[in-house]
C-alpha cells in the first residue's frame, strides 16, 4: 500500500488554534483539518511545511516541535500525517487556497467540528491536553 508523506500545521495564537475548512471542490471537501500538504523530493518536513503554509495562506511560520505522526488508512494509500507545532511570523491568515472557511478555537472547541480523518488523532491529543 502506498504511504504518502504530509505535513500539517497546529497554527498558535495565543491559545487558540487555526482550523480550516477544505473547499468543496477539494477531497475531503467540507471537512476541517490543519493546514499543510505533501512534502516533495528533497524536502525536510519543516521545509514543506513552511512552504505548504506560504502557499495556502500567504502567512510565514516558525516552526516548532512534533505534536505526532499518525497513520490513516484513505482509500487505496496510507497518509502519514506529520502535525507540528508553529507559530505565526506576522499577522493572521484571512484567505486560504484550499479552505473556503479559517477559524480560530481554542482547544476545547476543537471537537465541535467534522475534521478529516488524518487529522482526528492530533485533534483528540490536543483536546486531552498534548
Amino acid at each position: 500500500m502506498e504511504i504518502l508523506e504530509v505535513v500539517a500545521a497546529v497554527i498558535t495564537d495565543g491559545d487558540r488554534i487555526l482550523a480550516c475548512r477544505r473547499r468543496p471542490e477539494k477531497s475531503a471537501g467540507g471537512l476541517w483539518e490543519f493546514p499543510g500538504g505533501k512534502i516533495e523530493v528533497g524536502e525536510t518536513p519543516e521545509q514543506a511545511l513552511k512552504r505548504e503554509i506560504a502557499e495556502e495562506l500567504g502567512v510565514a511560520v516558525a516552526v516548532g516541535t512534533l505534536l505526532t505522526v499518525d497513520d490513516t488508512e484513505v482509500g487505496p494509500r496510507i497518509i502519514r500525517l506529520s502535525c507540528w507545532w508553529t507559530t505565526l511570523q506576522g499577522d493572521p491568515p484571512l484567505t486560504s487556497t484550499d479552505h473556503d472557511a479559517l477559524r480560530w478555537l481554542g482547544r476545547e472547541d476543537l471537537s465541535e467540528l467534522d475534521w478529516a480523518a488524518p487529522d482526528r488523532p492530533a485533534v483528540a491529543l490536543l483536546v486531552t491536553g498534548g
